[in-house]
């Protein structure tokens, strides 16, 4: 099978990229110029690389051809700073994803799998935890352009028969992950830790995520790729909630560090608690995550002392 993964040399897509190889497909990647190419050294003999702008049509239309299933994690914003500039995400991630279904249904793309995201397009919970059917209120402008695309994927597949299949992500996190910034906090507390920098944490440490390792979610795009399911979305996480302060107190366990901990006034964007139910993946997918947060924070932390770690990997 002939596979594209869209922002491919980051984080998650460079995961994904060595199991697509190791499988035996055929693999290409479209991403930033330059961009995250330390990610892909061990496989860069057996992938094809197209750079460009998500953007730019031209570019974009280049990668397309011969492409069976196209693997969608490209967004240009991030939860936290989405709100600030709402054209701006809409332009980059919805526009830029409507001119990607309209030249897949030039080049014959048959599946489009779509990063989405569990953490935001529900909203605040009326329910844990939460399953697909859960009404979708997002209180982000990244929540709602996510939530928009799947829409979109929904209408082009009535419309015109292009299949898909949307994953709403939990929390992923893991080696490769970028230290800086505000988005990851088990990668930044590590990071922190690593550099004897105190800890920066929203609100009072009671907010909790759904955090699971990559190689899950690694996982789970493989059997999206590769086994029947009826279902067009899944929740892909870890199906149990983490509040920051247990984050910290594990990470305190595994790296022996005790590092200084400083609270910030909460952001109204985040959501109080997210924990999404995994159910319908280990049903229809035969999918379930196996990496304890424990052994993930374990491995995370080994990377990171063993000077792999970059300031710039993303999603």
């Amino acid at each position: 099978m002939n596979v594209l993964v869209l922002g491919g040399a980051g984080f998650i897509g460079s995961h994904i990229i060595d199991a697509l190889v190791s499988r035996g497909h055929g693999v290409k990647i479209f991403d930033l110029p330059n961009f995250g190419k330390h990610n892909l050294l061990q496989c860069m003999d057996s992938i094809e690389i197209y750079e460009g702008n998500f953007s730019n049509t031209h570019e974009l239309a280049h990668a397309l051809t011969g492409v069976d299933v196209i693997i969608h994690l490209i967004c240009t914003t991030l939860p936290g700073s989405s709100n600030e500039n709402p054209v701006y995400d809409v332009d980059t991630n919805v526009i830029g994803t409507l001119n990607l279904l309209d030249e897949s249904l030039k080049k014959g793309v048959k599946k489009i799998i779509f990063a989405s995201s569990g953490g935001t397009v529900y909203g605040i919970p009326k329910q844990l935890p939460i399953p697909e059917t859960h009404p979708t209120d997002p209180i982000c402008s990244y929540g709602i352009s996510k939530l928009t695309i799947e829409k979109y994927l929904a209408l082009y597949h009535r419309l015109y028969g292009l299949d898909y299949t949307v994953l709403r992500l939990g929390n992923p996190y893991g080696e490769r992950q970028r230290i800086s910034g505000v988005q990851g906090a088990i990668a930044v507390f590590l990071g922190n830790v690593l550099f004897n920098r105190p800890i920066t944490i929203w609100g009072d440490g009671t907010v909790s995520r759904d955090y699971f390792h990559v190689s899950d979610l690694v996982s789970a795009v493989m059997c999206v790729l590769e086994k029947d399911h009826s279902s067009k979305v899944f929740n892909i996480a870890g199906g149990q909630a983490y509040s920051l302060n247990e984050i910290v107190a594990l990470i305190q366990k595994v790296t022996g560090k005790k590092p200084d901990i400083h609270f910030t006034p909460v952001r109204v964007l985040d959501v109080p608690v997210n924990c999404l139910d995994i159910s319908r993946a280990l049903k229809e997918l035969d999918w379930n995550p196996v990496v304890s947060l424990k052994e993930g924070i374990a491995r995370s932390w080994e990377w990171l002392k063993n000077g792999k770690m970059t300031m710039h990997s993303t999603i």
